[in-house]
């Protein structure tokens, strides 16, 4: 039985959908090209290929990945104000993030992240590893690591890096699964932690 004309513009038009849908689901970022990242003056240049997630967990936020967003999450927030939350709040009542405050020190970005996250991710257990002063965008800043078992009950591992610059946040995160994932991933995460400027 052949299918009817409307039958056969459905079909086509399912199959140009689906075609599509991963065209857009991530964008490139090529190696050795630098990019601006956030929507802000932070720019990168990864050593390697990476996909940009087509979603943004907020206005001065993006995500990159190299092998899914289940299994490895590099993301950078750029000029987070005073009075400005990380990521984007759901809910303003019901869930309110912690905000970027003007007398926000270093030190305290850590307890920023961990805040975040434990709201936005909706996290039970989060443990800061390690913090120390560490160069970022070429300014004094700080590198931390951190655990945290997700609401699917994985336990992820993460490692950052913040400076604040003109009373403005600048962060890059990187979270995979502590088991494969982070270490397999993370001296690319690094190099692009490395290479950002402003």
């Amino acid at each position: 039985m052949t299918p009817s004309l409307p039958a056969k513009w459905t079909l086509a038009a399912t199959a140009l959908l689906l075609a599509a849908a991963p065209l857009s689901a991530h964008k490139l970022r090529e190696s050795g090209a630098s990019v601006t990242v956030a929507n802000s003056a932070m720019t990168v240049t990864p050593a390697r290929d990476w996909n940009r997630l087509s979603g943004s967990p907020g206005k001065f936020a993006e995500s990159w990945t190299l092998n899914g967003e289940q299994l490895d999450d590099l993301t950078f927030y750029g000029g987070i104000k005073p009075g400005q939350p990380l990521v984007k709040e759901r809910s303003k009542k019901r869930d309110p993030l912690p905000k970027f405050k003007k007398s926000t020190l270093l030190i305290e970005v850590p307890e920023l992240l961990e805040g975040t996250y434990r709201t936005y991710k909706t996290l039970g257990a989060f443990q800061l590893l390690s913090a120390e002063p560490a160069p970022f965008l070429g300014k004094d800043g700080v590198r931390f690591t951190y655990e945290y078992t997700d609401d699917d009950g994985l336990t992820r591992k993460g490692e950052a890096r913040a400076a604040i610059v003109d009373g403005q946040l600048y962060m890059a995160t990187f979270d995979a699964p502590r088991l494969h994932y982070f270490d397999r991933s993370i001296e690319d995460a690094r190099a692009i932690m490395d290479s950002a400027k402003l």
